[in-house]
Order: structure tokens, then sequence, then C-alpha cells
């Protein structure tokens, strides 16, 4: 059954709402990285943060408030009109939520404990449910008045593609008529010092597939899709997973599990890889993520295929990550353009050379995969279309 994407709301480092999102996506914007202090002890590191004020939680709804929720609201709002109809059209019952995210409250928990040890109480505002992995279901849930199964899937960089393969089946089988999916991750001192301390995070713009590659940027963005099975331009149409387990944080150097969800998404869409218009890769500029990559892009189409990494723009928002750029793929079906790599073009010799999308390049095929691998060897690949 075809899963259709009938609206989009999103906020990111590269603007709020389709347009804006859109002039900066194609332009190779990369502004809202900016360098900043606070964050890891004794470092100023590039961080893609969304800013100005966010939507104010309603007061009816304090005790779940948290940025993380507040980006997720942003990104509600924008198609609020469209999610109101399709609760009237089906009811309450039959709307469902599948999110992906990996920080949740964590940002106001962190803060709250900060509190607590040096006063010996949590701060007024403070409420165990801010943290909850399962926040921003249940807050969406709250806010539209939802009783259809509301959920949160946590794989770390594969949480919103994996939320939006969720949702389709939960149209398969008849459990829901319309799924709001998506992914929200907001910038926190957790993330930015974990990946620290895994020596992955760049000083600099990260500079995905460059010889002078030397890790990530931390991003935060909020995604949101209505899926139904109402007859719509752009549909999810298909998608594959794999776990290939290799190791904790590392993914497998060869690239059989990318490979592996590359091939699984073609099957389930029925298509060839030369029906593939543009790749979003997952291009997170640490060295072993882009050497596998290239190899399981290059043996999967060894006639190549237009392809960017877009993190130097959004930053890596970790648990929305598979979402946003699922999003990037619908927004290039709308304008029939592709999103520019942007890099210092300076190729690695070592890895195979890839097909670089360029800024004003226009869309030729109407079928696009975006790519999202996780720790543990957590693989997904999605093929966003045009509607049969």
């Amino acid at each position: 059954m075809t899963a259709y994407l009938n609206a989009l709301g999103i906020i990111c480092a590269l603007g709020r709402g389709q347009a804006e999102v859109s002039r900066s996506l194609f332009a190779g914007d990369c502004s809202g990285m900016r360098a900043e202090s606070g964050w890891v002890p004794e470092r100023v590191l590039p961080v893609a943060g969304v800013h100005g004020e966010l939507a104010t939680i309603p007061v009816e709804l304090g005790q779940q408030s948290s940025r993380n929720n507040q980006l997720l609201l942003e990104a509600a709002l924008q198609i609020e009109g469209e999610i109101r109809q399709a609760i009237n059209t089906h009811g309450a019952s039959r709307v469902g939520i599948v999110l992906g995210t990996s920080t949740s409250g964590i940002d106001e928990a962190s803060r709250g404990i900060g509190h607590y040890l040096r006063e010996n109480q949590f701060p007024g505002d403070y409420d165990y449910q801010q943290q909850e992995l399962s926040a921003p279901a249940n807050f969406l849930a709250d806010w539209l008045q939802l009783s259809g199964p509301a959920y949160v899937i946590s794989t770390a960089c594969t949480s919103s593609a994996r939320a939006l393969m969720s949702a389709q089946r939960l149209l398969d089988l008849g459990v829901c008529d319309a799924v709001i999916c998506g992914g929200v991750d907001s910038l926190c001192k957790l993330t930015l010092n974990g990946f620290t301390a895994l020596d992955a995070v760049s000083n600099e713009r990260c500079n995905p597939f460059s010889a002078n590659r030397n890790g990530i940027n931390i991003g935060e963005a909020a995604v949101l899709f209505l899926m139904s099975k109402e007859p719509a331009p752009i549909a999810l149409l298909g998608s594959g997973a794999s776990c290939d387990a290799h190791h904790i944080s590392a993914p497998e150097p060869s690239g059989k599990g990318a490979l592996q969800s590359m091939r699984k998404a073609l099957a389930s869409a029925k298509l060839q890889p030369e029906q593939i218009g543009y790749l979003n890769l997952h291009g997170t500029a640490t060295q072993h993520n882009d050497a596998m990559e290239s190899l399981a892009v290059a043996n999967l189409f060894p006639a190549g295929v237009a392809c960017s990494s877009t993190k130097p723009m959004s930053g890596h928002t970790l648990g929305a990550a598979g979402a946003l750029e699922a999003a990037f793929c619908w927004l290039s079906l709308v304008h029939d353009r592709v999103p520019p790599h942007v890099w210092d073009g300076q190729a690695d010799p070592a890895l195979p050379a890839l097909q670089w999308a360029q800024a004003a390049e226009a869309l030729e095929k109407r079928c696009l995969m975006s790519n999202s691998f996780a720790f543990g060897g957590n693989n997904v690949s999605l093929i966003i279309g045009e509607a049969p």
C-alpha cells in the first residue's frame, strides 16, 4: 500500500518552514552553522542551532515543557491545518504518532540534576516527564487530544528514518488511517560531550568525504510528515533496514550493512539503482563512516548517481536526521533541484570517486534515496518519490 506524504513541517538551522529551508538548502547555505562556546569545556565548536524564540508550550502542558517539545511544536504548527483535518476525517483514535529522538528532554534533566547537586532539591520547573524517551509523542498526543498509537523510536541516528518505516507499517496493518511521523532532537551538552569523548567532533565546519575530513558537527531539528492513504504528489516508495552489529559505535568497514539496507529499499520500491535521481548520503565526515559509505554507494551505483551530504548545512541532527534528510528529498521533488555537496573539493584518494551534486543542478529522475546509519551497525535507507 502506498504511504503518501501529505504535509511537511520543518525547522532546523537552515530555517523555519518549507520556503526558508528550501532557499538555504539549494543555495548550499552553511550560515546556520555557528562557532559557539559553552557546550564542551575549553572548546569552541561549530553547532547548527535554531536561533530566536520558539513556540511556547501551552500552560496546561507546562510539565512537559522542554526545548525538544518546543521545536516539535514549531514543526506541528506549520501543518496544524492538515493534521486537524485528518483528525476530523478519521477520528482521534485512528491517527497515530511515531517519532524518533535521542535527546528527548535530557538537557532539562541534566540542568535539573546540576541544581539538585548544588541545592539538594530539584528546580521548581523540573518534571521527570520532560526526560522520558516517550516525551515527544506523549506531548503531541496530549496537545492534539489523540488516542491512537503514539510512541517514540530511539535507534540513535536512524531513529526518525525508522519512524517513517514504522508509520507506514501502521497504515499497512490498518491500525491507523493517518500517522504524524518524523523526528526531533535538540542541542544539549550530553551529546556534544559524548561525541567529543569519542574524538568524533570537528573544530571546523564538517567536510564530508574530503581527504581533510576530521569529524562531525552536531545540529538540532524537528521534522513532521503527515503520512496517510490519501493520494498526494509525493510518497514513501520504499524502505530497507539492516543491522550488522559490527561495533557499538564504529560502522562495519566494508559497507555491507549499508549496502544491504539500500538494496532492500530498492527491492521494496521495485526499482533499479539507475532509476534513482539523487542520493542523500549519511555523510557524517568521520573517517570510518565516509569510507564505508563510499564503498557501499560505488558498489550499488557503478554508473554513478548524483549525491551529497547536507550535514555541513544542517549539522548532524542525530535522532531527527533520518526524517530531516527525507524532508530534503521531499523538497527536492517540489523544487526539481538537488542539494549541492558542500566541501573543500579535496577528494580522498583512498575512497572510490562519487558523483557530487552541484549547486543549481536539476533533478532529472523522480525517485530519491536517503541513507541513515547509526551506532550498533543500525542502517536504514528510504526512497521518496513521485507517487505512482
